[in-house]
């Protein structure tokens, strides 16, 4: 499993835990929700960053109100109003926040809180929800999803899962559980499988994670295809005589060495084409033929490919070969980098906290502003870069809790994008935010309400960094 290969990457399992009875949810839970509805996502307790995240589903519900309490818990009130207690000294026991729902729009209010409520950074009474807002209510942390509307594929059950083969990579993301499902439904066959993402994502570490749940009794064979020279590839890969070149010995190669087992190939479309062709030999003839020999030798194959962009795009750019990415394609999953599953910062950084700081990171704590900017930043190193950032400041913090200034300078950057607006420009995007929420993501109506041209409001969308596909519904 995923944990077992690399602790400090553990984040795709913890699915979320659902809306029952919060108090019961401060270690991780079995129980599935609703994904496809509407939720909160309690990302991360600043004071508490190793309490693990739990969902709270939005289906039915009118009216959220979120405040202190002794412990995480959860009140039913009737007619779709809820109230949420959080263990957070920071927020009002009286009542934080609000979460109301009119027209399909989710709005978040202020409810008269002494510490403020926080949208992505800013400072509201009142704005409407958007897919991926970041919701700030004293030192908690929620991330707001629309849900999904697709059809789910086939996934096990995770009672099932707990038995044996727990997934490894957890996940508080509707979107990334789904390709997961997929993941975990392939891992006993043999069927190849295709995975994408940008550096630092963990392909690897899901790779082993497939390889840890297939039975296989072989090895798991990692070979970095872009760090073998191009002369040494085919020798590397497929074994060679000796003497069959100049420095040649007799070696098994990657391919022979993990059969019976996983053969990872990371970077796979950095293969030239010479070895491109051998390798598409070797998977449909299930034989391989050392360099410098002339006998085939059988090999039991499982291989898993990895690359940074989708490998079926590099075959339509003429970059791959479209025969042997239809070997390699049985399934394919592309996992989503960080700032696109920011429900699972607090899930990961509590696992890389554990790994940097052993038993004194049990007492590790965020103040406000630093918890903030891991939010804002883009992490554009994603999982990697977030463990470097983390044992960083840890180290730094000596024992208290992490502040801004521990953080390294981009995050710190970060944590006020607006920073160079001047006060006309925030009310702008403000304004603009608000009507792009509020039209569901559409130009046309978003103009309509403010009462610009259609010109000016794409203009302000490209100023202000403002997508407006991820305010539809």
């Amino acid at each position: 499993m995923i944990g077992r290969a690399n602790p400090a990457i553990i984040a795709i399992g913890v699915t979320g835990a659902e809306d029952r009875t919060l108090s019961e949810l401060d270690g991780p839970s079995s129980l599935d929700i609703e994904a496809d509805a509407p939720h909160l996502v309690l990302a991360l307790e600043a004071a508490r960053p190793l309490t693990p995240p739990f969902r709270i589903s939005l289906a039915g519900v009118t009216e959220l109100s979120l405040r202190r309490g002794s412990a995480r818990a959860r009140r039913s009130n009737g007619a779709g109003r809820v109230t949420a207690f959080v263990p957070d000294g920071l927020m009002s026991a009286r009542g934080h926040a609000l979460i109301r729902a009119s027209g399909g729009v989710f709005f978040a209010e202020d409810a008269g809180s002494k510490n403020g409520t926080f949208r992505n950074g800013e400072r509201i009474s009142s704005a409407p929800l958007a897919d991926g807002d970041v919701l700030e209510t004293g030192g908690s942390f929620f991330l707001f999803r629309r849900g999904l509307s697709s059809e789910r594929p086939p996934s096990l059950p995770r009672g099932e899962l707990a038995k044996g083969a727990p997934l490894a990579l957890s996940t508080m993301s509707a979107e990334l559980e789904r390709r997961l499902s997929a993941l975990e439904a392939v891992a006993p066959s043999t069927v190849p499988v295709a995975i994408s993402g940008e550096t630092g994502t963990g392909k690897e570490v899901a790779a082993r994670a497939v390889h840890e749940q297939s039975g296989r009794s072989g090895r798991f064979q990692a070979v970095n295809c872009g760090a073998i020279p191009a002369e040494l590839v085919e020798s590397e890969l497929f074994g060679s005589r000796r003497g069959a070149f100049s420095g040649a010995v007799d070696r098994h190669g990657h391919v022979r060495a993990s059969s019976g087992g996983t053969l990872f190939l990371d970077e796979v479309s950095e293969l030239p084409a010479p070895a491109q062709a051998a390798l598409l030999r070797v998977l449909q003839e299930r034989e391989v033929v050392p360099v410098g020999d002339t006998r085939p030798v059988p090999v039991d194959l499982r291989v898993i490919a990895a690359s940074q962009r989708p490998l079926v795009d590099l075959v339509r750019e003429e970059r791959f070969r479209a025969d042997l990415y239809a070997r390699l394609a049985g399934l394919e999953i592309e996992l989503l980098p960080l700032r696109r599953r920011l429900e699972d910062l607090g899930l990961i950084a509590g696992a890389l906290l554990r790994r940097a700081g052993g038993e004194p990171a049990e007492a590790a704590a965020f103040r406000r502003s630093a918890a903030r900017a891991l939010f804002r930043y883009s992490w554009p190193w994603n999982i990697r870069e977030l463990e470097q950032a983390l044992a960083s400041a840890l180290a730094l913090g000596r024992g208290r809790p992490i502040g801004l200034a521990d953080l390294p300078p981009p995050l710190r950057e970060a944590s006020d994008p607006d920073r160079s607006l001047s006060e006309r420009d925030r009310a702008h995007k403000r304004a603009l935010a608000e009507a792009l929420a509020e039209g569901g993501g559409n130009i046309s109506e978003a103009a309509r309400r403010l009462g610009k041209a259609r010109t000016q409001i794409r203009r302000w969308c490209r100023r202000f960094d403002l997508d407006p596909a991820k305010f539809r519904r």
